[in-house]
């Protein structure tokens, strides 16, 4: 393809309307027969906005195809070798490609959504891509070919008709033979029309050294006026036919189609002589103005249509702008992403339903809502295959979880299992969402194994309570037993009977916890009542002792002296003792009915102890009271 290809759609070269200026006079004329304007002059100035509107009709035809119609009508244009058609070929590989291109996407879409990876989708192979390739290569060395040959015809034809113009000036220069060589000049014009278009940078230059020549040919000739009218004649009723065609052209609707049929009216003109000088200009004057209102419906059809690329232009900006203020980096859920997926396909199919943009913007506009739509879709693949590697990581973890929990059953400590189960229950907690699909068959097999334990449980649970039962009721016939014995018998029989029925109730076992500390407190009351009892009594009995013997060693100062020392050496032993029991109940915890009992022991050894050094003290007090 040449320069002027790429630069500019190829069409129709326009030529000028006049065959050479209308110059056939007649013998008895001498004025110059010419008409100075070009009626070229008034097309080209659209003729590169017709074949844009060209190409944009291709690209809607050719859009609305389907790949096999874009094969077979490439089919038949290289078949039918039609050179001329490189701008449908360039539209139907466009076409075809975008078809193509859209296909491939939709494709990885629904490879995506299947659950795989965006890395292993390759595109199908297609047979019609194939061919349709292989016969746009045929094409472009067809076209190569003709574009040459084209070239050299031009040239050839360039020369051809300027052999025929020096030809032209000699018989226009021998004016002493120019009538013999009228129906020889006649001849050499027909023979310059009938060669056609010549190389486009030489055809004006060409055209105006053949109107030069005629003219001076003209100029130079004297032919009767019978033959002159006649072809004046004859030119004007053809003439007037063309500007009655011309007319009619306004009817048509179409302001393309009646602007090329303009163009051929034009063509046609140019080929006919000359008309009597006193109606030329009028003559030429109507077939303008005819031309003038088609010129100007064709003029005014491409300033709408630049209007409306104009607000295409305006929309697909803010369809643009639209997509690209969609922020999907804060999207953590799949309905999020959905959502956002209904959107950008809503402005897709709104993108279709407007029209072309300005031929400089189109393309851009085209390429950057694409990538617009290219990067949130790629975003939405990284996301859901990052998603689905969260969940299937998940789907191990909770896997993991369900064996551990089943490998329980082999333990025969139930308590144990159930809070290893418990912590189990925290963790399946902790873990995220599985892959919809196996969610209720994961979580069922984790429930089913938690059950298990915790309805192994309940069983014991109900076995306990009848236990604890029977022990409440045990504690209650001992608290019985220590209730009905005697505050003021015998220590020696009744306390070994105390501390019986005491171990009978440390191995009564376990009773419901609700009861538990009501009953232990009516417990310690009854043994406390009893050792109070005893406690004091024997404290009695110690001291009526010690009085009896201070009574015997009172007159001994020595013995009261020695007694006093034992007494406070045996008060500061107790003392300490007890502080070291004080200090030793910070660390006792009460949260168990072990810690609890305990406590409760030692809560009574300190009363005993300070009984003990309060009764020391006394007996101190005594010896004091005697020295």
């Amino acid at each position: 393809m040449n320069e002027s290809e790429k630069a500019a759609p190829e069409m129709e070269a326009v030529t000028p309307v006049e065959t050479a200026k209308e110059t056939e006079c007649t013998l008895a004329s001498s004025d110059v027969c010419v008409e100075t304007e070009d009626p070229a002059e008034m097309i080209a100035s659209v003729a590169e906005a017709e074949s844009e509107d060209e190409k944009v009709a291709n690209a809607r035809r050719f859009n609305a195809m389907t790949k096999e119609e874009l094969r077979d009508t490439l089919k038949e244009i290289v078949e039918s070798d039609n050179m001329e058609a490189h701008r449908e070929v360039t539209s139907i590989k466009q076409a075809f490609f975008n078809l193509k291109s859209r296909e491939n996407m939709e494709a990885l879409n629904a490879f995506v959504e299947e659950g795989n990876e965006p890395g292993d989708f390759s595109a199908e192979p297609d047979e019609v891509e194939n061919e349709l390739k292989e016969l746009y290569s045929q094409f472009k060395e067809k076209r190569a070919a003709y574009i040459e040959a084209e070239e050299q015809r031009r040239a050839l034809n360039l020369e051809k008709k300027q052999e025929i113009i020096t030809r032209m000036e000699e018989i226009a220069g021998d004016i002493d033979n120019v009538n013999t060589k009228f129906p020889e000049f006649q001849q050499l014009q027909q023979d310059f029309k009938a060669i056609k278009d010549v190389t486009p940078s030489a055809e004006t230059e060409i055209w105006k050294q053949f109107q030069s020549v005629v003219e001076r040919f003209y100029d130079n000739l004297k032919i009767n006026k019978e033959l002159r009218d006649f072809d004046f004649k004859r030119n004007l009723e053809s003439k007037k036919v063309l500007i009655e065609e011309a007319r009619k052209l306004e009817t048509l609707t179409d302001p393309i189609a009646a602007f090329r049929a303009l163009q051929g009216l034009h063509d046609q003109w140019r080929g006919i002589g000359p008309v009597a000088k006193d109606i030329r200009e009028q003559l030429w004057d109507d077939f303008k103005q005819a031309s003038t209102i088609i010129n100007k419906r064709h003029q005014d059809y491409f300033e709408q249509r630049k209007a409306a690329e104009q607000a295409n232009e305006e929309a697909k900006t803010k369809l643009c702008e639209e997509i690209e203020a969609v922020d999907h980096s804060e999207f953590k859920s799949f309905a999020q992403w959905n959502e956002a997926t209904d959107k950008i396909i809503e402005l897709q199919k709104k993108w279709k339903e407007y029209g072309f943009a300005s031929r400089k913007a189109n393309t851009i506009l085209y390429n950057r809502f694409r990538k617009a739509c290219d990067d949130f879709f790629e975003a939405k693949t990284a996301f859901f295959q990052k998603t689905k590697d969260e969940l299937n990581s998940n789907l191990e973890k909770k896997t993991a979880l369900c064996e551990k929990a089943e490998a329980l059953k082999e333990l025969d400590d139930v308590k144990k299992a159930t809070d290893e189960i418990v912590k189990l229950q925290a963790q399946w907690k902790a873990i995220g969402s599985v892959p919809r699909k196996v969610s209720d068959a994961i979580w069922q097999r984790f429930t089913t194994a938690c059950n298990y334990f915790f309805d192994e449980r309940k069983r014991l649970s109900k076995e306990r309570h009848r236990e604890e039962m029977e022990n409440l009721e045990k504690k209650r016939e001992i608290m019985a037993k220590l209730a009905a014995l005697p505050k003021d018998g015998d220590r020696k029989e009744v306390m070994p009977q105390v501390k019986e029925l005491q171990a009978e109730w440390q191995n009564a076992g376990f009773v419901p916890f609700k009861l538990k500390d009501k009953l232990y407190a009516e417990y310690r009351e009854i043994c406390d009542a009893l050792y109070d009892a005893y406690n004091q009594r024997e404290s009695r009995n110690r001291m009526a002792s010690f009085q009896t013997k201070l009574s015997e060693i009172k007159n001994d100062g020595n013995k009261v002296m020695r007694e006093r020392d034992r007494l406070l050496r045996i008060c500061e032993a107790r003392k300490t003792e007890l502080k070291t029991i004080e200090n030793n109940m910070g660390f006792f915890s009460v949260k168990s009915s072990a810690g609890n009992s305990m406590v409760k022991e030692m809560e009574n050894k300190i009363k005993r102890i300070k009984q003990d050094i309060e009764e020391l003290q006394q007996k101190i007090a005594l010896l004091d009271a005697e020295e």
